[in-house]
């Protein structure tokens, strides 16, 4: 049985429409903050995919205004779901600019697991588009994904290692430094800008990394803008899997 629902929310930025639409409604724009690749097609009647970790979503480009409104939708399953997402931009004095989320549609059978999973995670999203306009606009990054099995492991034990490989205290709380030298990659150095239970996310001089853990899960989102090597995703995998067998 499918379920309706609908999150909305919004969030002021300080950034102007033009800068906002093209966070929101380019591929490169939508990897420096969103989760895994994308692709958009600058029309109603597009489309707009999402590549990660090897799953691929489409969906229908139903609305596109630029600097105003965007909005898509995933094409139905067999059993009812879909997903809709709506962008409405309006600028205001001062150069900044009012973004309304609404995320819609049908969940199955373990919607409220599911429900409760996009609540909590679309407040940490827009925080990170906060991020990417405030402290690295007019840059795109390379965005990376890597995930791996908690290995039996509880979300205490999880935070705990993560915590220690890079160098913070625990609890994790904002404003703590961060420090890590994984195999193939340049050090980082940086600060916990955002925290809760499941996640948080670290800020450096030319990245934003973001850690999540939960439901037997370890999943990394990152979003790279300065030169990455060659193997930045293949390493953080290596780099996570070590972690986790340790």
């Amino acid at each position: 049985m499918t379920h309706p629902f609908e999150i909305e929310l919004e969030t002021t930025l300080p950034a102007s429409p033009e800068q906002v639409w093209e966070a929101i409604a380019t591929g490169p724009g939508i990897d420096s903050w969103f989760m895994g690749r994308n692709e958009l097609d600058p029309r109603e009647g597009g489309t707009a995919t999402m590549e990660t970790g090897g799953h691929r979503e489409e969906a229908l480009i139903t609305a596109y205004e630029p600097g105003r409104r965007l909005a898509t939708r995933t094409t139905t399953a067999e059993d009812g779901r879909f997903m809709a997402f709506e962008y409405l931009i309006e600028g205001r004095d001062g150069g900044s600019t009012v973004l309304r989320v609404v995320h819609s549609g049908l969940l199955g059978d373990d919607w409220q697991d599911e429900y409760d999973a996009l609540r909590r995670g679309w407040p940490f999203h827009l925080h990170t588009l906060r991020e990417y306009l405030t402290h690295f606009p007019g840059r795109t990054a390379l965005p990376v994904f890597a995930a791996a099995p908690a290995a039996g492991r509880t979300d205490p034990e999880v935070r705990s290692a993560l915590a220690h490989a890079l160098s913070l205290p625990l609890p994790v709380t904002v404003g703590a430094r961060a420090h890590a030298e994984p195999a193939g990659l340049p050090p980082l150095d940086g600060e916990v800008v955002r925290a809760d239970d499941e996640r948080f996310e670290l800020r450096t001089a030319d990245g934003l990394y973001t850690f999540h853990h939960g439901g037997g899960l370890v999943l990394m989102f990152h979003h790279l803008f300065g030169p990455s090597p060659d193997g930045a995703e293949a390493a953080w995998q290596q780099w996570l899997a070590g972690l986790l067998a340790a």
